[in-house]
């Protein structure tokens, strides 16, 4: 298992290999003393110093100002030059549309100039800058093209430069042996023609890429070999930046030769000591802060409890000068974690809080850099929330009085909703869950029936927040999260399989894990439906299917997941005069297999509800655009081919002549977000997602916020259409009756295919996940 600070250690790893690849490029100009003269040329001086400084804003605007002087001057290639090194500073503060405006028009002005050297230069430029944005197919072309170029014109330096940024590429593409090939042909194109700092950076790439492929005494020398070209350069923000990623390299590489603990920890130490030391002689608060917090990182796994608390406040103190909130949350997060370890609860819940806000605002950047670089495998947004609610859950079993211990566990529960709610932002990209928050009721206080189980994992055991009329409580389960995941996958797998009965005691191990300890609260409250609020890999299997030894949960309960309490609108379903629209495929279109079976389901929604209809030729992204927005639908039921995906893009409903997106969905039916009567109830029908895929099951599980719909209906994984029309035709029936909600008519849904002998198992009917809204 892993250490806290293998996790943790990692997270500047992005900074190196994406936003400080290439070297800066100054043709032409050299440094010269500050305040001379405000000529272009010595703005682009300036420029370069505030850089090497690690002052990236004071950069930005003076080459800004000197590529505006350069174009009044009319110097065509010097404008361009200008316009790259700001496009750097922007990417350096993860402005990269910015730095892609500027690159844009530094290419065209290269073009103009028609100086092919400094063409190939800025197609490299701009290839990095398309892998900040994560736009791995742009970088391709562009660096590629680059490289033709550079090769053709004999130009080994800038030939290097590109291959390492194509290592970076192929790291992103999950090509490792690839990408520790470029970066190795890289650090031997970079020692021909003498460039220090590409042997640095492309030595220490390939030393990540060595350890990932387990080759560690490879990985000490690649190592070794930036640390000696290190101690050669002038003192800057890259120097600092690159020691730190030494330090960082040699840390990871300890518990991959046990028998160097004290050589490389001693090594380790002395790398960071030095960048702290560089960044100090130059003022770089922000480098001094990642330098001073990764020690003090390293002085808490070996226990020196007082230094690494003085290293990280200090590195707090930095950060806070430097203005730098990517690496500030980071040292309040350890600072809590290494508080909370010397006893400190109080004072470890505060700076949890602290990290908590100062990660609000920049929270989507730093989710797109832990996605974008998941060479780490480090995902510092998760483990913030993770470990502030272990904490709270800490002091809630230290305190006396019930009522402060129930504010203790309400605080920990939000915390982990507060990292749900980003997670959906982060898989749409987008704002909508913002949108749903700000008008929402709190689910846990709506119904004196409906319990609230909420579960939390921990590495080490599963906690379970459960929300019961009249009180909040919790139940710890001692199952980690490794036999948990174990357990869920082999549950999920087995429980597709209709000829077989496999599934069984897995089942029944999920009900003792997750509702066994709460039963005898269920029955004494008379409780009638469970909603449960599942965390990552819960995701993926239906609850519904769980099995206490003689009947599923279903036959007990009526069952909903939400995938945040506080993303949910808990409202009666409004009967009166709603519409109704259905569509979907029956014929087999675009290599996808007929769904006759379509064609009863529509038939029988019209007749229960008078509903519209869209069907296979019909049923056409522009033909539905149009339906939706000339008429006022409360229920849309899409009965056709659909994927949810590890990523939003991959996720599609197939029309009869295409595929809809989720972004399509958003832009379709995402107005109903903003009506005063939303979308009342949005169906999926034959949708699937990836067994072990935990993210799909998060798209599948937002699919109702991201369309603006109070509630959802789909499927984990596609099943025997004849099925589905039954259950689904029941659900609609049910949903008729006054009083019935959303919640009871699918149980009485599943309990109707559950009793045709035909139907029984429960890869028939446990698929369908009711969503959001269950009244």
């Amino acid at each position: 298992m892993r250490t806290v600070y293998e996790r943790q250690r990692l997270s500047c790893w992005l900074v190196i290999l994406i936003i400080s690849v290439g070297s800066l490029v100054l043709p032409m100009i050299s440094v010269t003393g500050a305040g001379e003269s405000t000529s272009p040329d010595s703005l682009m001086s300036q420029g370069l110093r505030s850089y090497r400084q690690g002052a990236f804003d004071r950069a930005l605007a003076e080459w800004k100002q000197a590529a505006a002087h350069y174009e009044q001057e009319g110097r065509t290639k010097e404008q361009s030059q200008a316009l790259v090194q700001a496009a750097q500073a922007s990417a350096s503060m993860g402005q990269t549309s910015q730095a892609l405006q500027q690159l844009d028009l530094a290419l065209s002005l290269a073009s103009k100039a028609g100086d092919r050297t400094w063409t190939a230069s800025v197609l490299e430029n701009l290839g990095r800058t398309y892998i900040a944005a994560r736009n791995s197919a742009a970088a391709t072309t562009t660096l590629k093209q680059a490289l033709e170029m550079a090769e053709a014109d004999g130009n080994g330096q800038l030939t290097a430069l590109i291959q390492n940024d194509l290592g970076v590429v192929a790291v992103l593409e999950h090509q490792d042996g690839e990408a520790l090939s470029l970066f190795l042909a890289a650090a031997n194109g970079a020692e021909a023609t003498g460039d220090r700092s590409l042997i640095a950076r492309a030595n220490i790439n390939a030393a990540r890429m060595a350890l990932k492929l387990n080759q560690a005494e490879n990985a000490r020398d690649y190592l070794d070999r930036s640390s000696d070209v290190l101690t050669r350069f002038d003192p800057s923000h890259e120097q600092s930046l690159d020691l730190i990623e030494v330090g960082l390299g040699y840390q990871q590489l300890i518990p991959l030769m046990p028998a160097m603990h004290a050589p490389l920890l001693l090594r380790s130490a002395g790398v960071l000591v030095e960048a702290a030391n560089v960044a100090h002689n130059i003022g770089d608060k922000r480098m001094q802060s990642y330098a001073d917090g990764y020690l003090g990182l390293l002085y808490e796994t070996e226990f020196r409890n007082d230094e690494a608390l003085h290293l990280t406040r200090r590195a707090v103190f930095s950060a806070q000068a430097a203005n730098a909130p990517e690496s500030l949350y980071r040292w309040q997060r350890q600072l809590g974690r290494q508080l909370a370890a010397a006893g400190k609860l109080d004072e470890a819940i505060s700076s949890y809080v602290s990290a908590a806000e100062t990660l609000r605002p920049i929270r989507q950047e730093v989710a797109a850099a832990s996605e974008f670089g998941a060479v780490t495998g480090d995902d510092s947004v998760r483990g913030l929330f993770f470990e502030f609610a272990d904490l709270l859950l800490k002091r809630a079993s230290l305190t006396a009085d019930p009522k402060i211990a129930e504010q203790y566990l309400r605080s920990a529960r939000d915390a982990i909703e507060a990292y749900k709610a980003a997670e959906l932002r982060d898989y749409f990209r987008d704002q909508c869950v913002d949108t749903l928050q700000s008008k929402l009721t709190r689910l846990d206080t709506v119904s004196p029936t409906t319990a609230v189980i909420y579960p939390i994992v921990f590495p080490d055991r599963t906690e379970l927040l459960v929300s019961l009329p009249g009180t909040f409580t919790r139940f710890s389960v001692p199952v980690t999260a490794q036999l948990l995941t174990q357990e869920v996958r082999a549950f999920r797998r087995t429980v597709e399989k209709r000829t077989s009965r496999e599934y069984l005691p897995h089942a029944q191990q999920m009900y003792e894990w997750l509702i066994r300890p709460i039963e005898s609260e269920l029955i004494r409250l008379k409780i009638e439906t469970l909603v449960f609020v599942p965390d990552g890999v819960l995701r993926t299997i239906p609850m519904s299917a769980l099995h206490d030894g003689s009947m599923f949960l279903i036959q007990k309960y009526a069952v909903a997941l939400t995938p945040g309490l506080f993303l949910t609108d808990p409202r009666p379903l409004n009967r009166e005069n709603i519409r109704f629209l259905a569509g979907g495929l029956t014929n087999s279109v675009q290599g996808f297999p007929a769904l006759p079976y379509v064609a009863e389901e529509v038939k029988s929604i019209r007749t229960l509800y008078d509903a519209d209809q869209l069907l296979n030729q019909e049923f056409r992204t522009p033909k539905l655009e149009q339906e939706l927005r000339e008429s006022r639908y409360g229920i849309l039921h899409i009965a056709t081919h659909g994927k949810f995906s590890t990523d939003v893009d991959d996720s599609f409903l197939l029309t009869f002549d295409g595929k809809l997106t989720m972004s399509n969905l958003d832009r379709l039916i995402g107005l109903f977000r903003f009506r005063q009567d939303p979308l009342e109830l949005l169906t999926l029908s034959a949708c699937q997602t990836g067994v072990g895929d935990d993210r799909a099951a998060l798209g599948l599980a937002g699919v109702a916020i991201k369309a603006g719909a109070r509630s959802a209906l789909a499927t984990l994984w596609f099943i025997n259409d004849e099925a589905s029309a039954t259950l689904v035709t029941e659900f609609y029936r049910q949903l008729r009756s006054p009083g019935v909600s959303k919640a009871k008519a699918m149980q009485s849904a599943q309990i109707k295919l559950l009793e045709d002998r035909v139907y029984e198992h429960p890869a028939y009917w446990s698929p369908f996940l009711l969503l959001n809204n269950w009244l």
